[in-house]
């Protein structure tokens, strides 16, 4: 039985100022615009096996998750690690959940991989490879020397086909010994994908480190269900090693073995890989939006809300989003993940948080802000219902806009249609919901000391936060 296992964690830092913490790439719609990289990748596995999907997530992001495999109509497993350790842990929770005689096709989530046959005869050879005892990782035929990536060097075949030995894993090298690799030809790009036998993987984890592999069981056996999800024990969870898959099985197992894929591959790690994806017009360039261009060449240049004009420029990206503008060179695209370290340095928010924020309920917008106010545009979904909540240092007002509104102020419910208005105090207890079958939009104009988020006082949350 081949059991997708979809991993939907990382940051894609390097795709600033689309990507950030709290809403990465997967979550984005950066090569087709009808859907996210996570919904590719889901899709993806509808294509390769009838069984639903497991997907691995975190506490911040699984209500994205959630939505994202309901505008599919996919019914997917969704297991929450509750904290990060790696992919390791990750696989290993999927193949606890899979059964031992499972066999997994382990995937990222924010990958690309255009020809679908390809991938169907690579992962039938495989299965294959997994059916026998071996953990299987797909080799990527590099187009060019690459220095981001790691490597794998292919060794001598085995008796299954299209397979072969791992003969050597390389961390991402120099541009010098990339080039020298390459040349070879017997090296490969690490995809991070794999092919695996549940309870082989686990045996040989624990051959190398058996303490984890018992916290991991502990912690899959105090495993409860809440909504989509599927939760396990913290204390137990903590207490395992985080390493990736790499260092804590493939790089030391006799097990380790490798099938060749030339698929179209990208793991869009940077602006000028969307570039590669994008189709182009005539002078090269990959543009989304209002965007207008004059004697421009080989851009990729992305207009969230505003008109962007080119003019008389080479090789670059620009990428526009609510509060933030990106300018580099495409050759310096790798660069971006330095500016989130800078925003991390200045203790902004910037490469956290965008402008606007989603909710398990629905989203906000931060639309304007002063030193004692501010003006958020929020919408919630039929049905949602925010947490019922007090705040120390702000009143809020808020006045619908569209759609139906049940407020509870304090010991009072009422309903507040298109154009009315209510005001909530400092210190009062509340709670705001859309009983409608449209959304409901409405603006809310905060005032006080002080007007973080972090200013939440929660009673009660149909959502299970703190």
């Amino acid at each position: 039985m081949l059991v997708p296992v979809i991993l939907c964690g990382g940051s894609g830092t390097r795709l600033w100022p689309q990507s950030r913490r709290a809403y990465p790439k997967q979550f984005h719609a950066l090569h087709d615009p009808d859907h996210s990289l996570l919904q590719e990748t889901i899709i993806r596995a509808g294509q390769l096996s009838t069984q639903p999907p497991i997907l691995v997530t975190n506490e911040e992001h699984r209500f994205v998750v959630a939505e994202q495999c309901q505008q599919l109509g996919i019914t997917a497993r969704i297991l929450l690690e509750p904290t990060s350790r790696n992919t390791s842990a990750a696989i290993g929770l999927a193949a606890l959940e899979a059964g031992d005689d499972s066999i997994l096709f382990v995937m990222p989530s924010d990958h690309v991989i255009k020809n679908l046959e390809q991938l169907k005869h690579a992962l039938n050879n495989a299965t294959n490879a997994a059916s026998a005892g071996y953990i299987c990782t797909f080799g990527i035929k590099p187009t060019h020397p690459e220095t981001g990536y790691g490597y794998i060097r292919a060794g001598e075949d085995i008796e299954v086909d299209g397979i072969q030995k791992v003969a050597q894993f390389t961390e991402k090298p120099s541009l010098e010994n990339a080039e020298s690799f390459i040349k070879t030809g017997e090296y490969h790009w690490n995809g991070g994908m794999f092919c695996l036998r549940a309870d082989v993987f686990l045996s040989e984890w624990s051959r190398f480190d058996a303490n984890s592999v018992e916290h991991l069981r502990q912690a899959f056996a105090q495993r409860s269900i809440d909504q989509d999800f599927i939760r396990v024990g913290t204390e137990a969870f903590e207490a395992i090693t985080s390493e990736s898959i790499d260092y804590a099985v493939m790089e030391k197992t006799d097990l380790a073995t490798m099938v060749a894929l030339d698929a179209a591959w990208s793991d869009i790690g940077a602006w000028d890989a969307v570039w590669q994806l994008q189709e182009r017009d005539e002078q090269g360039n990959a543009l989304r939006g209002d965007v207008l261009t004059i004697d421009a060449q080989n851009n990729l240049v992305y207009a969230d809300k505003l008109t962007i004009a080119a003019v008389g420029v080479q090789d670059l990206v620009i990428v526009e989003s609510d509060d933030a503008l990106l300018i580099t060179n495409r050759q310096e695209a790798q660069k971006v993940k330095n500016i989130v370290s800078l925003l991390d340095a200045k203790g902004s928010a910037k490469h956290q948080l965008h402008r606007k924020v989603f909710r398990p309920w629905g989203a906000y917008d931060s639309i304007d802000q002063g030193e004692r106010f501010q003006v958020k545009r929020i919408t919630v979904k039929p049905g949602g219902i925010l947490s019922l909540q007090m705040h120390h240092h702000r009143a809020e007002h808020w006045i619908v806009v569209r759609g139906t509104a049940k407020v509870t102020r304090g010991e009072e419910s009422f309903l507040l249609s298109e154009n009315q208005s209510t005001y909530i105090p400092l210190g009062i207890v509340h709670r705001l919901e859309n009983p409608g079958v449209v959304p409901l939009e409405l603006i809310e104009v905060q005032s006080g000391s002080y007007l973080g988020e972090d200013d939440i006082v929660r009673y009660e949350d149909t959502y299970g936060r703190q």
